[in-house]
């Protein structure tokens, strides 16, 4: 275990909830560290169900791609904690190292002198220092959970608010309905600050335009402000001021042609767009693991049935299962094969919602437990889900299990494409076994 590592433990115990949405525990720590929030470098802040993650790394690699030094704030991460932090580096940001990580904790843990605070919150407030504290052109901001109040939403002046697709999800903390689930992300929109929408269901369009209009916040909405194409396999987009003809992005599936185009239309509302040359490289060397990751090689490979496609993917709502389930069906229209599901989800999902756009598609269904979390879906349940939602599933103990059992007990010719999905938990737990966490 890292010296980080040892800190989170121990921070944990500040406060027993998980989660519980508050401003007022992360304001006053920031307050007793001096506002660090007030002195970083120019931030998008970026909110949505699905799409935060990959419409953040194309932003990355974008600006990147045009010399600019870039900080990145996600989550949850993969396999390593530091993995949510990303400081700007000359060639390329880098994940934070441990000791200079281990600091940041240790001065928000000095701070907070033992009051109330979630593990989210006093991260959060660390990561704030780290990016205050080093020189960056800007800062991508990634909510952790919502918006309205969200821990991240202590920045009171972003250039640009970012709102990606919004489904069902997290109903628990959100609400239980569209319309109130987008209410509290459109709760980072910001007074006079430009906003940039994913194309949204119309419920979801309306409430981020009436946020919007109240605040005086100039909107730019997908399919109406700005749009996309894909043309003869390239991708066009379209604003009032341009057209830019640019290739597709390297990140698998038809959804991350949205999510590619949201990164260029924010970035333009922020004033941060380096060029087309830039969007073009930027397109094709964005890197995000475990979104349709396809896995070639490593430990559990070597169990796979031998020649098998086996692919990551950590979406697990409803919108994730819908998106990933097209990208398998275009794999199957071009080159047919057996498709499998590894599957774990945690308790507080809809399985039942997630595998249905599988059904037809899939052969079969392995589910697992995730490991890591107390969270964890039992595999047997799991599968009672699949089956209600039309697909033949049978519990495991584990991938590599279920990896087994599939080369054991099933022939295909060629070898079947394999998908592991339905937690980023369960994700980062194969990359740790596989030994290939992100670098």
């Amino acid at each position: 275990m890292d010296h980080a590592s040892a800190i989170l433990q121990r921070l944990i115990a500040l406060h027993p909830k998980e989660i519980d949405l508050s401003l007022g525990r992360v304001e006053r720590l920031l307050a007793a560290l001096d506002h660090p929030e007030r002195r970083l470098p120019p931030v998008i802040h970026v909110a949505g169900t699905n799409g935060k993650g990959s419409t953040t790394a194309t932003m990355r690699a974008i600006l990147e791609a045009g010399g600019k030094g870039v900080h990145v704030y996600t989550s949850p991460h993969l396999v390593r904690f530091h993995e949510r932090v990303r400081l700007a580096a000359p060639g390329g940001g880098r994940y934070v190292d441990d000791a200079v990580l281990v600091e940041a904790l240790n001065r928000a843990e000095t701070a907070n002198d033992g009051a109330p605070i979630t593990l989210f919150e006093i991260t959060t407030a660390a990561a704030m220092l780290l990016f205050a504290e080093s020189p960056a052109d800007a800062l991508l901001l990634e909510v952790g959970l919502g918006g309205r109040l969200d821990a991240t939403n202590v920045v009171d002046n972003p250039r640009a608010s970012v709102i990606t697709t919004i489904s069902m999800d997290h109903e628990k903390f959100l609400g239980s309905t569209l319309a109130e689930i987008a209410r509290e992300k459109a709760g980072i929109i910001k007074r006079g600050v430009p906003v940039v929408a994913s194309p949204q269901l119309p419920v979801v369009a309306e409430v981020i335009r009436r946020r919007a209009a109240r605040l005086g916040a100039p909107l730019k909405q997908g399919g109406e402000d700005w749009s996309f194409a894909e043309e003869r396999g390239r991708l066009v987009y379209q604003d009032e001021d341009e057209l830019i003809d640019l290739p597709p992005p390297k990140l698998i599936g038809r959804h991350q042609y949205v999510n590619a185009a949201t990164a260029v239309a924010s970035l333009r509302a922020a004033g941060l767009f380096p060029g087309a040359a830039a969007a073009e490289t930027g397109f094709a060397q964005v890197e995000w693991p475990a979104r349709m990751q396809r896995l070639t090689q490593g430990r559990l490979v070597d169990v796979a049935l031998k020649g098998a496609e086996i692919w990551l993917d950590g979406g697990h709502n409803p919108g994730a299962g819908e998106a990933v389930a097209n990208v398998m069906a275009d794999l199957e229209e071009r080159v047919p094969r057996a498709l499998f599901l590894i599957a774990g989800m945690l308790s507080t999902k809809d399985p039942v919602g997630f595998f249905r756009p599988f059904a037809g598609l899939a052969r079969h269904v392995f589910t697992v437990p995730v490991f890591g979390t107390d969270s964890s879906r039992d595999p047997i349940e799991l599968a009672q889900a699949a089956r209600a939602a039309g697909l033949s599933a049978e519990p495991t103990s584990g991938v590599r299990t279920a990896l087994r059992l599939l080369s054991e007990g099933w022939r295909f010719e060629p070898p079947p494409r394999i998908l592991i999905c339905g937690s980023l938990y369960l994700a980062g737990d194969v990359l740790s076994q596989n030994g290939t966490p992100p670098v």
